[in-house]
């Protein structure tokens, strides 16, 4: 899988502007919690990048980066959680999911209809 870093506020409007031209998961994660761990790991072993098309993945450590994941639910319009995924489209959050509620195959779904 081929992780794009989020470290730096700028960020999150480049990628607004990004998801015009093709849609975006930032995946937010928690250093510090065996769920965010565990969730990570099984949708890195399922990510399959033909099956989601042009979806740009996006990491976000939140520990070391809380002010942006705090930015990140105030500006895509989602409660805060850890870990959560979220799926820009268009400059707006489509999906959000949040810890073992997070899977490949629902994010493939999802992009699946964006068509």
């Amino acid at each position: 899988m081929n992780w794009h870093q989020i470290t730096n506020a700028t960020a999150l409007e480049e990628i607004k502007q990004e998801s015009f031209e093709h849609p975006i998961l930032i995946y937010k994660h928690s250093t510090r919690c065996s769920i965010s761990s565990a969730t990570l790991g099984r949708l890195e072993r399922n990510w399959k990048q033909g099956e989601v098309g042009t979806l740009k993945p996006y990491f976000l450590d939140l520990i070391a980066n809380r002010s942006i994941s705090n930015q990140v639910a105030e500006e895509f319009g989602v409660w805060h959680e850890s870990p959560q995924a979220l799926i820009i489209h268009k400059g707006e959050s489509i999906f959000d999911a949040s810890h073992f509620d997070i899977s490949f195959e629902d994010i493939k779904a999802q992009v699946s209809v964006l068509g």
